[in-house]
């Protein structure tokens, strides 16, 4: 009898620091993107052609180098990649996962936390913990009112447009602001 075949998993990168965004911003976590998206926005800062292939053991052994136990699932799009067996393995070791999704596919029941960051629609989640919208200076109250959560956050597009995010936000209360502040203090 044969041993199955272990899925891979197309990895951009693996690395250590803080979530500089949302809900979570300051929390040191293992950040796992993954490779390939069913969107193309034009302010994305992946490169969706490098990528390695790994398992989910491969994965596991390159996560448990850094102390944190929380993780962050990113890409690219996670859910077009990530299943049980690689949820599993992360849970069943401790890991809180926290997944950054477009909000295009239906997101794995175990997962803790989840930002939905919407784009282009149709939109096919059923749960949004936080929802964080790059403002491009749209109305984005229809969006709002598509997820249930109360954690509405708007960032600014690549930090250009902070004076008329901050005042879309005083005219509509309901968002807070969050900054990509990876990239104000300079680290990944």
């Amino acid at each position: 009898m044969t041993e199955a075949t272990p899925k891979i998993y197309q990895i951009n990168e693996i690395f250590y620091s803080l979530q500089g965004e949302g809900y979570h911003t300051g929390t040191p976590a293992v950040f796992i993107r993954f490779s390939g998206c069913n969107r193309a926005c034009p302010f994305c800062d992946t490169d969706f052609h490098a990528h390695k292939p790994m398992t989910a053991e491969e994965i596991l052994a390159e996560v448990r180098q850094y102390p944190a136990r929380h993780i962050v699932l990113t890409g690219g799009e996670p859910t077009l990649q990530i299943d049980n067996q690689l949820i599993g393995l992360l849970k069943n070791v401790g890991y809180y996962l926290q997944i950054e999704t477009n909000g295009s596919l239906p997101v794995p029941d175990q997962i803790d936390w989840v930002t939905c960051s919407p784009k282009d629609r149709p939109w096919n989640i059923d749960r949004v913990n936080e929802l964080k919208v790059v403002f491009q200076g749209e109305d984005v109250e229809n969006i709002r009112q598509a997820f249930a959560t109360a954690n509405c956050f708007l960032q600014p597009m690549s930090g250009l447009n902070i004076p008329q995010t901050v005042q879309y936000i005083l005219l509509h209360p309901h968002w807070r602001l969050s900054l990509q502040t990876h990239k104000l203090l300079d680290i990944r």
